[in-house]
C-alpha cells in the first residue's frame, strides 16, 4: 500500500472533521476554503512547524518523533485506535517487509478446537478476514449457501468483508447491514496500516473499491476501528432474528489469526433460534442436513484477500 499517500490522505482526512471553535482557536476572518482546520491552525494546535506540518502530510514523516505525533493526535483528538494507525502510517520503515506467504494454514488443534464448540458458531481468520476454518454451526450461521469444505481449499476460501458487501445473502443476513460495513471497513483499514507488505489486503480493497460503490465510499472516510467485541443483529433464513454476542480473539500460535465467537444471551429467543440452528446440521440418518445444503455458488471468496 502507499502509505505516504494514506499518511497525508488520513490527516487531511482527520483535520477536516475539527473546527476551530472545536479546538479553543478563534477562527481567520473571512470566509474559509477548506473544511475544518487549516494546516496552520493544526501545527500551532500541535506546536510544530507549518513547514514542518505540511512535510508530514506529504508522506515525509520517516523522522517524525514521538513526541510529534502524540501531539498530532490530541490535536486531532484521535481514538487509541486512530493513534495506533498514525503510528503505523508514519512509520512504515518499522514493519518488515515479509515475502509472499504461502497460502495459510490451520492446525490440526485449533480446528479441533472448534469443532468441540459444537453449540458455539466459530470461525478462525486471517488478517484480511479470509475463513480459515469454520465449525459446523459458524457455516450454519454465516454462510450456510456456501459449500462448507471452501475454506480448505486457498482458491475457494470464502472472505467475509468480500461476502458482506458482494453477496446478497450475506447482505440479508445482517440486520444492521449499515452498521455492520462501517465497522468492516474501519478493521479493515487498520489491517493495512499495520501490515502494508501485504499485497492480498491491497487487492482486497482495490476489488471492493471497484465492485461496491458503497465500500468506495465508506473507505474514502478513512475510518478506524480494532472492532473485538460487540453485538450483532441477524436474520437467519431458517430460524429467524438472532442477537448475538460476539468475541474476536488473537490465537497464540505465532500468527496474526484469530478465532471469532459469537453468543446469545442465556435463556433469550435468541438461544433458543441459535439451538434450533444446530439441531438442522444433522439429519437422523447422520447425512447433512438442510442448512448445510442450502447451496453452494453464491459469495464464494476468490482467496487472494488476506
Amino acid at each position: 500500500m502507499e502509505t505516504s499517500t494514506d499518511l497525508g490522505a488520513f490527516l487531511r482526512n482527520r483535520r477536516a472533521r475539527l473546527r476551530p471553535e472545536d479546538a479553543g482557536l478563534t477562527p481567520y476572518p473571512g470566509r474559509r476554503r477548506v473544511p475544518g482546520l487549516r494546516r496552520e491552525e493544526l501545527a500551532l494546535l500541535a506546536g510544530v512547524s507549518v513547514t514542518y506540518y505540511t512535510r508530514l502530510e506529504q508522506g515525509h514523516s520517516a523522522n517524525a518523533s514521538d513526541g510529534v505525533l502524540d501531539a498530532l493526535a490530541r490535536a486531532l483528538r484521535l481514538s487509541p485506535d486512530e493513534r495506533a494507525h498514525l503510528y503505523d502510517l508514519a512509520r512504515p520503515s518499522r514493519v518488515r517487509r515479509a515475502p509472499q506467504l504461502r497460502p495459510a494454514k490451520v492446525r490440526p488443534a485449533t480446528k479441533h478446537l472448534i469443532d468441540a464448540m459444537p453449540l458455539v458458531p466459530a470461525v478462525v481468520l486471517d488478517r484480511g478476514n479470509d475463513v480459515l476454518a469454520w465449525n459446523a454451526l459458524g457455516h450454519a450461521l454465516l454462510a450456510g449457501h456456501l459449500d462448507p469444505t471452501s475454506p480448505d481449499r486457498p482458491a475457494d476460501r470464502p472472505n467475509l468483508t468480500r461476502l458482506l458487501f458482494l453477496d446478497p445473502h450475506t447482505r440479508e443476513l445482517h440486520t444492521r447491514w449499515d452498521e455492520d460495513a462501517r465497522t468492516a471497513v474501519a478493521a479493515l483499514r487498520l489491517a493495512v496500516g499495520r501490515h502494508p507488505e501485504d499485497h492480498r489486503l491491497a487487492r482486497l480493497v482495490g476489488e471492493l473499491a471497484i465492485q461496491s460503490t458503497e465500500f468506495a465510499a465508506l473507505w474514502a472516510r478513512h475510518p478506524v476501528r480494532d472492532c473485538t467485541v460487540g453485538t450483532k443483529s441477524f436474520h437467519h433464513p431458517l430460524v429467524g432474528p438472532l442477537e448475538l454476542d460476539f468475541e474476536s480473539l488473537p490465537l497464540s500460535d505465532g500468527t496474526t489469526h484469530r478465532l471469532l465467537l459469537h453468543t446469545p444471551a442465556p435463556a433469550t429467543p435468541s438461544a433458543a433460534a441459535l439451538a434450533l440452528l444446530a439441531t438442522t446440521l444433522t439429519a437422523p440418518t447422520g447425512e447433512p442436513g438442510r442448512a448445510r445444503a442450502a447451496g453452494t455458488a453464491a459469495g464464494r471468496g476468490d482467496g487472494d484477500g488476506g
